[in-house]
């Protein structure tokens, strides 16, 4: 963490005055603070997050996916600034938990997003590299509260990865968006169940010039999936639509319907319900972390698991005994 190394900490108060105040060099500061695993750090940080709660929770919180090619950072540029134009302050944040094997994307997204990059009224925030995929989503989580309070109020969360990472960005959003191609056809085949059971809305991007017909037919195919799968909320049915990051068709109605999302949310008492459960499971993970963290760092468990897992391998120790044996170690040894 070299800026923190370099100049001096702030105090609690100038982080909580800065950010609030919508300063984004603090802003910066106090991200960067989040991202520390110095343990001074880490305190600090969580005393500032603490004050700022107050300021938190009013922003549109949009998780944003993609399959390759289909012009994810284009659309994030150009939904933010048509956000930006009708008087919302946008904030871009990424989980990517991959970024150290593949050498990361998101600085080259950050360079892409051309005008939402040097917008005063937005802020993009890559991922820290090198993070577990519980790690960065915890930085990722405590950096859109920071956002909020800085008065971003929407805030996209884009999901850099794939697979496990698109179900942990679902679980900190209001509303979970998933960028498809035109021309679904048989490659609707290739798409996971999975993503379109978390999906709150689908968005059929790249729908103009000579892709409009497959856009059109993209469109079918996936109301008639989404047709069979139980929406996770009764009070909102996922629903599709083609935009053109290039040419702005769609965006305005994109917003109207995740606004209709949230209104729908509201009537039926879900969004404060569905924020509540994000944050106990939120509690839980960070809990099971720091737990395993503890267990793998115990003094007795570490000179007990080179034998056990062995012996567990050779199948001389069933799981459950050897569960059971590591668990003893860390109840009665020393730490």
């Amino acid at each position: 963490m070299p800026d923190a190394n370099k100049r001096r900490l702030l105090s609690r108060a100038e982080y909580v005055a800065g950010v609030r105040a919508g300063d984004r060099t603090v802003l910066s500061r106090a991200i960067t603070l989040i991202e520390s695993t110095l343990p001074a750090h880490r305190a600090l940080a969580q005393a500032v997050l603490l004050e700022l709660l107050p300021a938190t929770g009013t922003a549109r919180r949009i998780g944003v996916t993609g399959v390759p090619g289909v012009g994810k950072s284009t659309f994030i540029d150009a939904f933010g600034m048509q956000l930006i134009a009708a008087g919302h302050k946008v904030a871009v944040l990424a989980v990517d938990p991959s970024s150290t094997r593949t050498g990361g994307s998101i600085m080259g997204d950050k360079t892409r997003m051309g005008r939402l990059a040097v917008d005063p009224n937005a802020y993009i925030r890559p991922s820290p590299t090198g993070g577990t995929l519980g790690g960065v989503a915890q930085m990722t989580r405590e950096t859109m509260l920071l956002c909020e309070a800085a008065g971003y109020d929407v805030v996209l969360v884009e999901t850099v990865g794939v697979g496990q990472s698109e179900t942990v960005v679902a679980g900190m959003v209001d509303l979970f968006l998933a960028l498809m191609l035109p021309g679904a056809g048989d490659e609707l085949q290739g798409i996971k169940k999975g993503l379109l059971e978390i999906a709150d809305l689908i968005a059929v991007n790249k729908a103009d010039g000579d892709n409009i017909l497959r856009a059109q037919q993209a469109l079918v195919h996936y109301r008639a999936a989404l047709r069979i799968i139980e929406p996770e909320s009764p009070a909102w049915r996922p629903s599709v639509r083609a935009v053109s990051a290039v040419t702005g068709e769609g965006l305005v109605e994109l917003w109207e319907e995740m606004e209709r999302h949230r209104a729908a949310l509201l009537a039926a008492g879900e969004l404060t319900a569905k924020r509540q459960r994000q944050q106990v499971a939120w509690m839980w993970s960070m809990l099971e972390a720091r737990l395993t963290a503890a267990l793998r760092g115990h003094a007795a468990v570490r000179a007990l698991l080179p034998e056990t897992v062995q012996a567990v391998a050779a199948g001389r120790l069933t799981p459950v005994l050897a569960v059971e044996r590591i668990l003893a170690a860390f109840g009665g040894g020393a730490a």
